[in-house]
């Protein structure tokens, strides 16, 4: 349950609750329950049973998928605002969870049980459209991501991760070993590419952590 205190904080969260209906709008804060995670704290794992959907209110985290060899890709990201759309596809198709998800940034989550979920999907075209429209939104970032896998070079791709990472003043806190998982690479592989961008100028390596030195440069050897 929600409680009264949290419910605004919440709506303003998530729009769409004002959209539901009175009678909706309170079963959802009933029957809804807020929990904070921790960082590394791992929330699904591959062939979970999905017994209640994530909505995120804060923070980030990360859905992956671990290969025979046990190197890692990332999926997706969700955050503030929205759900897990593969915990949403195996309520609705009745599946085991296909990959792992864990807390990247610690979060706070608002946990909806499987039943309700897929009762609001019947009763609640509001809810219907959040939850569609995400899956929606989630596939053509997975497109995205299939393009890159199948087609991106990997010096492109690993431009294009520390372009997207990088903040003020540029310094992303991120090990080789991290930057392999995300891209589904060897941690080898990364290691000779921030080398060579390291070589070239367009980065700065330091135990744990990249700075982007020149932005510009960096992002032609992203389009590459």
């Amino acid at each position: 349950m929600i409680e009264a205190s949290d419910q605004q904080r919440v709506s303003d969260t998530f729009p769409f609750l004002a959209t539901l209906g009175e009678v909706l709008r309170q079963e959802f804060f009933q029957k809804a329950t807020l929990a904070r995670l921790p960082s590394g704290r791992d929330v699904m794992a591959e062939g979970d049973r999905i017994e209640a959907i994530p909505l995120v209110l804060s923070g980030t985290i990360r859905v992956y998928r671990i290969g025979e060899t046990g190197r890692e890709i990332t999926i997706y990201r969700f955050e503030r605002g929205e759900c897990c759309v593969l915990s949403a596809d195996s309520i609705l198709g009745n599946k085991l969870f296909p990959a792992c998800a864990q807390v990247e940034d610690e979060v706070e989550v608002a946990f909806i049980p499987a039943a309700a979920f897929d009762d609001w999907l019947a009763r609640s075209p509001a809810w219907r459209e959040f939850v569609f429209q995400a899956m929606s939104r989630r596939l053509l970032s997975l497109l995205d991501t299939l393009d890159d896998v199948a087609f991106g070079r990997m010096d492109a791709r690993v431009a294009s991760l520390l372009l997207r990472r990088a903040g003020d003043p540029g310094t992303i806190q991120i090990t080789h070993q991290e930057i392999a998982d995300e891209l589904g690479s060897s941690r080898e592989v990364i290691s000779r590419i921030l080398e060579d961008f390291q070589s070239r100028g367009l980065i700065r390596l330091s135990r744990g952590s990249v700075r982007v030195a020149e932005p510009q440069s960096l992002a032609a050897a992203a389009r590459v």
